[in-house]
């Protein structure tokens, strides 16, 4: 049987400079890539050596994007959640769904074209992991 991971996710923004400067701040990502498109517009890759997020955009794509339609949301691991947020809001955007459950503390963030990202941290999970086991 095949295996696989994701290696990016392609997605439509209105400004891929101001979606690519809170990627980079909060996720200490760097930019890839940047160019024309196939498709009249151009796009903005940022990520790191695993995985990266291409920010395209063009005439034609104007955001107010609908939850749901046809994303959910795209989430991001953190190892720090407090840091995390606090680039959020510097960067004018408003967290909203705090909670703390198996395996770990989360926040949801809509961007400017109103994609939803969930931020989430498995640090305390691992913090109290290696309290119970000792260390290694």
């Amino acid at each position: 049987m095949p295996t696989g991971y994701l290696e990016h996710a392609n997605i439509s923004v209105t400004d891929p400079e101001r979606s690519a400067a809170l990627l980079k701040s909060m996720l200490g990502w760097e930019e890839r890539w940047r160019g024309p498109s196939l498709k009249y517009g151009r796009s903005v890759h940022i990520g790191n050596k695993e995985c990266y997020l291409a920010l395209y955009t063009g005439n034609h794509v104007h955001g107010g994007y609908t939850k749901g339609q046809p994303l959910n949301h795209i989430a991001f691991v953190v190892d720090d959640l407090d840091a995390a947020e606090a680039v959020v809001r510097e960067h004018g955007l408003e967290p909203f769904g705090h909670d703390d459950y198996e395996p770990g503390r989360r926040f949801y963030v809509f961007d400017w074209d109103g994609i939803e990202f969930e931020i989430v941290s498995y640090e305390a999970e691992a913090s109290a992991r290696a309290r119970a086991t000792g260390p290694s």
